[in-house]
């Protein structure tokens, strides 16, 4: 009997699918999940639309062992799965894997969620038995963020009799577009009516949702996907930190009636399959995830939301290299849907794209509920300098102790996790460095330890100096959020402290208890990094003091300007979202840079109008395209040798080749590495050039190449 010959595209680093063997008579159409020998092992693989290989005679196939009973991938996940690799230059069976995990496929079983048993109750117990009356049967995850209390009081209140666990027949409570429509000022309304009608299209478009921070762009989004779920399609919301999931999943249970499907790698196992197979039967209508939620296998996609777009951790710069902002826009034209890009800054490019026409500009100006922007004030530490081993200047301490006599809150913002970001001898200067990269040692004094923030190499401090012997002569040099808030805790022993840095608050359950303490104002002081800037709402909060402003600007990098203005007005923007004006102080060594100016005027556009104006002479982005090629090797040698083939092979037409050159980090996790830039005009796709290059290159085996398309780190 003849076999057929069946394409199946592996969840590895091959860049082709390969031929199998099917029964002949059978029909397995592409999308089909299906199990095949790969050597000696048994792997998942998809059916793909790939040519056959007719190098392979018949009786060299391997045969199709399994078909695997679960959902297929559909037909625009698989295009999506070709057109990023395409673009990524990364293997299509790599970025496959993004999309398939073999612990997903099974089915999940029938599972429970909670009901309320009426009893006596306090405050805290009746908020769960507030929202559980507008869910149905949620489970622990859910419940404890639509009511702002943790799971562990959930389980508590199960084994009080309180809840009581009831099965469910699907696994995702329906959306309601209509549960509790909102009351929007004109100024929204007419945002969400276009908005809606973009989404009623049912055709591709994007629009760039601009909005001063507190103007209520949430809302207005939600506008979109509540239209999405009305011609039963689904919906997206991409979040740039899984931190921000607990709140965004109450805000939309509250507009919908039911609790979002989330998407993230701290959800356990079991709910991660569970959810896979409701978003691929079309079960899970709104989902809310991280970046990967982009390859889940939506059947019917309405609207990608992608809310704080400018923000840096949409890029994945480890494995497949993608821009998860970027893919959402290619993700919508692919399933016909509306895409909204989110932000109070937006990007330099989705601007630049705004204003060529290619995507639709809503932009919202006022604050919602008649709040008023904060005022944004320079302190200029030349003139008043903190005192000597202190890090807060004079007027900052008057203003944090003029909020804490008025009954305000206050946040201090420092982008440095730790207590000092170097430990320095100070016999003989030696500087304690981590043996696997390029980078300081960052003492955590809460643990005290020494710990690389690249690689995690961590050591105790030494108590004798390797290089000169003294004995403990280690002293710290700068500050960290750890410094800061012992600072704060000498300056004001009787205030409430929280310190909110991503190696201190390290789950979405931890944060959500840190946000619901601050907003019941539990908190009078708030120390923290830049997760304490992204989207959080706290009514108290008055005044906001930015220890280091200078932090961002130095380094050579391109977008060193963009980054700091953007970090800077999202952090102010947590001022002033109430009935009380905000204030906010920047401590700066440069208050006439460009980005304090315009930080302090309230004009960013003009801003982006100045950087843009830099960047377009010399093709730099968003006028022009940029790929990196990081090359590394375990010894110096080897990644000097493959660094310096790819240059003598560079190509000349249409692209500018900068480099060689070490890397900013030279050694990064035990690798040396050298790194060359390509640039060239918009019109010039750089695929097709690098592809040639490495063909033409002769570079040694033991170096690895890695390809960043459109980079925005230089690290």
């Amino acid at each position: 009997m003849t076999a057929t010959r069946v394409a199946v595209l592996l969840p590895y680093p091959f860049d082709r699918a390969f031929d199998y063997a099917l029964p002949d008579g059978d029909i397995l159409a592409p999308g089909t999940i299906v199990t095949v020998p790969l050597g000696k092992r048994m792997v998942h693989g998809v059916v793909w639309e790939s040519a056959p290989d007719a190098a392979v005679p018949d009786h060299r196939l391997k045969p199709i062992t399994a078909i695997i009973d679960a959902p297929p991938l559909p037909d625009t996940l698989r295009q999506f799965i070709d057109w990023v690799a395409n673009y990524t230059m990364a293997p299509r069976g790599e970025v496959l894997g993004l999309a398939l995990k073999s612990n997903l496929l099974d089915r999940p079983p029938g599972r429970f969620g909670w009901v309320a048993a009426p009893a006596p109750t306090t405050a805290r117990r009746q908020a769960v038995l507030n929202a559980i009356a507008t869910l149905d049967r949620p489970d622990t995850a859910t419940l404890a963020a639509a009511a702002g209390v943790s799971p562990s009081l959930i389980r508590a209140m199960a084994d009080a009799g309180l809840l009581i666990p009831a099965r469910r027949d699907t696994i995702t409570a329906q959306p309601n577009p209509d549960a509790a429509l909102p009351t929007l000022s004109a100024e929204q309304t007419r945002a969400a009516d276009a908005l809606r009608a973009g989404i009623a299209a049912k055709t591709f478009g994007v629009t760039l949702l601009e909005g001063v921070t507190g103007s209520g762009k949430t809302e207005v989004y939600c506008e979109a996907i509540a239209e999405a779920l009305r011609e039963d399609r689904q919906a997206l919301v991409l979040l740039p930190e899984i931190a921000l999931s607990a709140q965004f999943t109450a805000r939309l249970a509250a507009r919908f009636g039911a609790a979002p499907t989330l998407w993230h790698s701290s959800l356990t196992p079991a709910i991660r399959r569970a959810n896979w197979h409701d978003i691929a039967t079309g079960t899970a209508q709104l989902v809310l995830g991280a970046r990967s939620a982009l390859f889940l296998p939506f059947t019917d996609l309405g609207a990608i939301i992608v809310d704080e777009e400018h923000e840096a951790a949409y890029k994945q710069e480890d494995g497949v290299i993608y821009h998860a902002r970027d893919m959402a826009v290619v993700r919508a034209r692919l399933s016909h849907a509306g895409c909204i890009l989110a932000s109070a800054t937006p990007s330099l490019e989705s601007s630049i794209n705004a204003e060529a026409g290619r995507y639709r500009h809503i932009t919202l100006t006022a604050r919602h509920g008649g709040a008023t922007m904060p005022r944004i004030e320079t302190l200029d530490l030349r003139a008043t300098p903190p005192a000597r081993g202190t890090f807060l200047a004079p007027p900052l301490i008057e203003a944090l102790t003029a909020t804490l006599a008025a009954g305000g809150q206050s946040m201090l913002f420092l982008n440095r996790r730790g207590y000092a970001p170097l430990t320095l001898c100070r016999a003989c200067g030696h500087r304690v460095t981590c043996p696997n990269c390029t980078a300081w040692l960052v003492e955590h004094r809460a643990h005290t330890i020494l710990l690389c923030h690249h690689c995690g190499h961590t050591e105790r401090q030494p108590t004798l100096c390797p290089s000169c012997h003294a004995e403990h002569s280690f002293v710290p040099i700068g500050p960290g959020v750890e410094r800061i808030a012992e600072e704060v805790a000498a300056l004001f022993p009787d205030a409430r402290r929280i310190v909110m840095a991503s190696d201190v608050i390290t789950s979405p359950d931890q944060t959500a208890a840190a946000i619901r303490a601050i907003v019941a104002h539990d908190i009078d002081i708030i120390i923290g990094t830049q997760m304490i800037a992204k989207a959080w709402h706290f009514p108290d909060l008055v005044l906001v003091g930015v220890v280091d402003a200078d932090l961002g600007l130095g380094g050579g990098d391109l977008r060193a300007g963009e980054r700091s203005a953007q970090l800077l007005h999202q952090v102010a923007g947590r001022a002033g979202r109430a009935a009380l004006p905000g204030r906010v102080l920047l401590q700066t060594y440069t208050p006439d840079h460009p980005v304090m100016r315009a930080l302090c005027a309230g004009d960013l556009a003009a801003f982006r109008s100045a950087e843009a104006a830099l960047r377009e002479p010399g093709h730099w982005p968003p006028f022009g395209r940029l790929a990196a090629l990081i090359i590394s090797a375990d010894e110096a040698a080897v990644a000097d040798q493959a660094a310096n083939a790819l240059a003598r092979t560079a190509p000349t037409a249409d692209v500018i080749v900068l480099g060689p050159a070490p890397a900013p980090f030279a050694m990064l996790r035990g690798r040396h590495r050298r790194r060359l830039l390509l640039r060239s005009p918009r019109n010039v796709a750089l695929q097709p050039v690098i592809r040639d290059w490495l063909a033409r290159a002769d570079t040694p085996r033991a170096a690895k190449i890695e390809i960043d398309i459109d980079p925005i780190s230089f690290l």
